[in-house]
């Protein structure tokens, strides 16, 4: 059921300074900075909303899409010190349980350690994230967001969630960033054109 594919390491990698370094791949070409670089993990604990799906005892938290079947599925990070103790609002088909929770933990950017009890999504009111564009329309015409919409999975690898193109830009829903793909967008693509939304956040206090 697993099936997930590796998480890209989210780790600096080479090439990580494009701008400063000059740097090229194989065939003389300046790589792309979603390809040379990718976020830190975070050093603190962070919040993820999403949908915890455990077979047999291998849980997962899926932050992206998940299918409507019964019971479901999705591919997701892995999820350890996960039990379902005390947990409510949970459904079971099978050896499959699941049930949609905010949780907060720690993440190493390959899996997820939960550290405080799980919120049932029901339950959870998060403090509403401020407006990143400001109300102004974004730069990107259709043809280019189009075209990298159409890249980004790839480029991206495991860490995409999904995207959608709206008022000039192509927002981007990805695992974990902490300003990095932001900042290659904004360099690759221009200003007002990608903008990158981080499924986790920094647990607040």
């Amino acid at each position: 059921m697993r099936g997930l594919r590796r998480p890209v390491p989210l780790v600096v990698i080479a090439c990580a300074a494009l701008a400063l370094s000059g740097c090229v791949t194989a065939s003389g070409a300046p790589p792309s900075p979603f390809g040379a670089v990718s976020p830190v993990p975070p050093a603190g604990e962070v919040t993820a909303v999403g949908t915890v799906l455990d077979t047999a005892g291998d849980a997962e938290l899926c932050l992206g899409p998940v299918a409507e079947s019964y019971p479901p599925q999705c591919t997701g990070v892995p999820l350890e010190g996960w039990t379902w103790e005390g947990v409510d609002g949970a459904e079971s088909s099978g050896e499959v349980t699941w049930g949609a929770y905010a949780v907060q933990g720690t993440f190493d950017g390959e899996s997820f350690t939960v550290t405080q009890p799980p919120v049932m999504l029901a339950l959870y009111d998060p403090m509403a994230p401020e407006d990143p564009t400001g109300g102004e329309p974004g730069a990107g015409d259709d043809e280019t967001l189009a075209r990298i919409q159409e890249e980004l999975p790839d480029r991206l690898g495991s860490s995409y969630l999904s995207s959608y193109p709206q008022d000039g830009r192509l927002w981007v829903d990805v695992v974990w960033d902490d300003g990095t793909w932001q900042d290659a967008a904004d360099r690759e693509f221009g200003a007002d054109v990608v903008l990158i939304r981080s499924a986790m956040r920094e647990a607040a206090g």
